[in-house]
């Protein structure tokens, strides 16, 4: 055994130096990208106090837990909670999720030493000799002159690629960035199919409320239809008039059946988010909330952070990086140490026995000394691939920066606009009840109430849509300021 542990001794003390060398990985910081020191469409102190706008409370709702729970809504609550159980693109994510860290703990046990254990038993034999010599063998059934023999072996070896160059090293940082971008994709995932969710049940709230507005539209516009066909048989109304009227009610019940079709489209997609079969999925017409969240926008560095999309394409430049260090790698001679121990006997009685164990133990080199340009090429295909997920990154800040801009300036200006929108609904209505009345008293003529009865109804739903186009823009601006999530649950 001495003869065994010396060079033992002195090869792991070679390889222990060698391990202790260095990376040839580039030095990776975080990118650096331009951004303002303010958003541009963030309400300015007039446009807050022209629409008594408000800043949220707290502060950092957004970081307090789920955010759709900021309209209010017990239905939208119970559904988003399933989300993350029942939707399948989410699902889809936490396996991809799941193999990337898979991947990282595969790559870090590449690290250290592989061990296998390995028995093997054979017999052979040979024809009959001329001379008939060699009788040591055992005599066999072939021959008097033929012979066969036995042979067992058992042993244990183990192999270790010592991570000279950092390769080994820069695999593992490039699968934990990798992971960690996939834990991103995650995020951003659910982010989208909760807004999702929340777009699709207020729009079709929204329809409850248009199909509310429409059957007491259509149930006045019955009780018309009825005045006139009996101003009609009076003799002091046209044929006209009831033909205005039957075609103004017939308008208004098409438009009654295109919001039922849209109702149904919005809960077949709903159920689909909620991974449910359409068929088996309802949901009874309720009451809308009309909340609309007053959603604090910060300042654009925390952008980088919040938004779980920049933070995948930031950590993708770094698993990039590694990447380069890997190819450069291939510069350098690859050391390997193997060693076993074991015994091999023709008898299996005295296999183990001290006489007969065997062991060996090996250092080796391998260096290729010319390939052509093969390695430089790979090398050069590493680097641009991290320029390209440099420029990714720096398109998606851009882009981001870009989103809360859009949402902030239609957060502004749908609030004035429903303000507007309601204006104009009152004094529709007004101009409707004095047309009809006029028409009673014969002053106007059916024309005049068919065109105020249509600017009303045109107007109310418009201000209904104006109410939706509120929510909605504040489930964007909370989706493109990351919904909550922070860049540290992703690390």
């Amino acid at each position: 055994m001495s003869k065994f542990a010396a060079p033992f001794r002195l090869s792991l003390i070679a390889c222990a130096v060698l391990a202790a060398g260095c990376s040839v990985s580039p030095t990776y910081k975080v990118l650096e990208v331009v951004q303002p020191a303010q958003f541009k469409e963030t309400p300015s102190a007039a446009d807050k106090a022209a629409a008594n706008w408000q800043p949220a409370a707290p502060a950092d709702a957004l970081e307090r837990g789920p955010w759709w729970t900021l309209f209010g809504d017990a239905t939208l609550n119970q559904m988003a909670e399933s989300l993350e159980v029942n939707n399948q693109n989410v699902a889809a994510a936490v396996a991809a999720y799941a193999q990337a860290r898979a991947l990282v703990s595969e790559q870090r046990a590449a690290l250290f030493p592989s061990v296998d254990l390995n028995a093997s038993a054979t017999r052979s034999g040979s024809g009959a000799g001329g001379s008939g010599s060699g009788g040591s063998g055992a005599a066999g059934a072939g021959g008097a002159g033929s012979r066969t023999a036995n042979q067992y072996r058992a042993g244990i070896g183990a192999s270790w690629e010592p991570d000279v160059w950092g390769k080994l090293r820069a695999g593992v940082t490039g699968a934990q960035a990798s992971a960690q971008a996939s834990a991103a994709d995650l995020a951003a995932a659910r982010l989208s199919a909760q807004g999702e969710l929340a777009i699709n049940y207020f729009s079709l709230r929204q329809t409850d409320a248009q199909k509310a507005l429409l059957d007491a539209t259509v149930d006045g516009y019955q009780r018309n239809l009825e005045i006139t066909r009996n101003r009609f048989k009076a003799g002091i109304a046209a044929k006209s008039d009831v033909l205005q009227a039957e075609t103004q009610l017939a308008n208004a019940r098409i438009d009654q059946v295109t919001v039922v079709r849209q109702r149904a489209q919005l809960e077949h997609a709903i159920a689909v988010l909620l991974g449910k079969p359409a068929g088996d999925f309802a949901l009874a017409p309720a009451p809308w909330q009309v909340t609309v969240p007053d959603v604090p926008a910060g300042v654009p560095s925390t952008l980088l952070q919040r938004r779980p999309d920049i933070a995948a394409a930031e950590r993708r430049v770094a698993a990039a990086n590694e990447n380069i260090g890997v190819a450069r790698s291939a510069y350098f001679p690859s050391l390997s140490l193997t060693g076993s121990y074991g015994y091999s006997a023709a008898q299996t009685g005295g296999l183990f026995s001290a006489s007969n164990n065997l062991w060996s133990l090996g250092l080796s080199a391998a260096q290729n000394l010319i390939d052509f340009g093969a390695t430089r090429a790979r090398v050069s295909g590493a680097e641009a691939a991290r320029d390209e997920a440099i420029a990714r990154y720096r398109q998606t800040v851009l882009a981001a920066f870009a989103d809360v801009e859009d949402q902030l300036a239609a957060t502004r200006t749908l609030a004035q606009q429903q303000d507007l929108r309601r204006a104009a609904s009152e004094a529709a209505d007004q101009v409707e009840q004095q047309m009809v009345n006029r028409y009673r008293a014969g002053q106007v003529s059916y024309s005049d109430v068919v065109t105020a009865q249509t600017t009303a109804l045109a107007a109310r739903r418009a201000l209904v849509q104006a109410q939706a186009d509120r929510q909605t823009t504040a489930i964007a601006l909370i989706q493109s300021l990351g919904g909550g999530w922070h860049a540290a649950e992703g690390r």
